[in-house]
């Protein structure tokens, strides 16, 4: 049975996942696929590619974009989730700052530096037409603990992070929600290593063809937003609204999807300059 490592963030997105290891989807395939989970997201993935660390992981598209194009060897084989992500912009709840307006010139908590946070303050930057240069500041904080502990004690002013990840600790009154930036392009991908791709192609099209075989009824599943809600600590009607806007996908990304994301990394100086599809995309 071959063996692969596969990572991600421990989110409710990636719930699919779970489903298809215990219901031994990829074993039946002939995969024993392992999962690792990666709380600092795309950053720290980008980086356990690149270390040989995990074969294969499901990313961020904007980040995943660019890591190649600065030399990941690596290539995206498909979407995962084709909606936006929603990113909520947050402050700690005491702050003074009351709109996103007032988060002009402070300080960004990011997970890393490349990561969805740092690429993303961005993007949401450049929405209100805010100077990227003077006024994007930085602190790094590693993931979501690091910011439950770091913004209340001023380490950072605001965090983006997924709007319903956040949403327990937006109720609890440990954050406070001023705004929010949906990514304009699909959200996930599944990315994997070009080594793995040459001497393993048929296994990973076997692991695709079982996931995509979960997400595509993943909505239907008897008792899942009760699942998702008790897994991940949400209350059921934000699990049903996240359903209601969330779409899995079982495509790759479109030359159009992928020349509008690298357009903007080069607006934004996230990367210095586009390359070949062919050299982002692997196409079975």
């Amino acid at each position: 049975m071959k063996k692969f490592l596969i990572g991600g963030v421990p989110e409710h997105f990636n719930l699919p996942w779970y489903i298809a290891l215990r219901d031994k989807k990829f074993q039946k395939e002939g995969i024993n696929l392992r999962w690792k989970d990666y709380p600092g997201g795309t950053g720290q993935m980008v980086r356990a590619l690149r270390e040989k660390e995990i074969d294969m992981a499901v990313i961020l598209t904007e980040g995943m974009v660019r890591d190649i194009i600065n030399g990941n060897d690596s290539k995206i084989v498909q979407v995962f989730v084709k909606s936006p992500l929603l990113w909520g912009i947050h402050v700690a709840a005491a702050s003074d700052y009351e709109e996103v307006g007032d988060l002009k010139g402070t300080k960004a908590a990011i997970s890393r530096f490349g990561s969805g946070s740092h690429l993303m303050a961005f993007v949401n930057a450049e929405n209100h037409d805010w100077d990227l240069k003077n006024d994007l500041k930085f602190k790094v904080i590693q993931d979501l603990d690091g910011a439950l502990e770091g913004l209340p004690n001023g380490n950072g002013d605001y965090f983006m992070w997924e709007k319903f990840m956040t949403k327990p600790y937006v109720d609890n009154g440990t954050f406070r929600l001023v705004g929010e930036s949906p990514t304009p392009w699909p959200s996930f991908v599944i990315a994997v290593r070009n080594d793995v791709l040459e001497n393993e192609s048929e296994a990973i099209k076997s692991i695709l063809k079982a996931i995509n075989g979960v997400t595509e009824n993943f909505k239907n599943l008897e008792g899942i937003d009760e699942m998702i809600a008790k897994r991940y600590g949400q209350k059921i009607e934000d699990v049903r609204e996240w359903l209601s806007l969330t779409e899995w996908s079982d495509r790759q990304l479109t030359s159009k999807e992928l020349k509008n994301i690298q357009q903007k990394l080069v607006e934004l100086d996230l990367i210095e300059n586009k390359i070949q599809e062919t050299s982002i995309l692997h196409n079975f």
